[in-house]
């Protein structure tokens, strides 16, 4: 396993294995071979592109839920992080330290949707005993990436 091609990637999923290769001095069969064998074995999970859905018409609304959940015996948390994960409306699931237990991350059209799927699916989970809800409102840099511009986008200038 190559950690400077992992990071590389992990700043740029586009960036091909010439490129690689020639920012790290190695041969493109090595790092073909060794993208391959992490793509195998699961360090690389997939690629993925970093969108600023502020910019798209019809954009999504996003929400963190944290849910505190009892654990099963032997268990522990994993069946119920399972099962939510399974849904299509969830972006991301995390076991918490701290306040909650799971925090996760869903999508959908509007308010609406995101308080029902979490009213009528997450809720009712058994073992889930409560969850909060916060809407993002804005997002400024996802994963490394940062989303601001200078462009003046008509809130105004605060003057401390």
């Amino acid at each position: 396993m190559n950690i400077k091609i992992l990071k590389l990637l992990e700043n740029n999923a586009r960036m091909s294995p010439e490129s690689i290769a020639a920012a790290l001095g190695m041969e493109l069969g090595e790092v073909v071979s060794e993208i391959s064998e992490m793509e195998r074995v699961g360090i690389i999970r997939g690629y993925k592109g970093v969108i600023d859905w502020e910019k798209v018409d019809g954009a999504a609304v996003s929400a963190i839920i944290e849910l505190k959940v009892v654990p099963k015996a032997q268990l522990g948390f994993e069946e119920v992080a399972e099962m939510i994960s399974r849904y299509p409306e969830v972006e991301s699931v995390s076991l918490m330290s701290g306040a909650c237990d799971l925090i996760v991350t869903v999508k959908g059209t509007t308010f609406r949707d995101v308080s029902a799927f979490v009213a009528k699916e997450l809720a009712v989970i058994d073992g889930v005993t409560s969850t909060a809800t916060q809407f993002i409102m804005r997002r400024y840099k996802e994963f490394g990436v940062e989303l601001t511009s200078t462009e003046d986008d008509g809130r105004g200038k605060i003057s401390l």
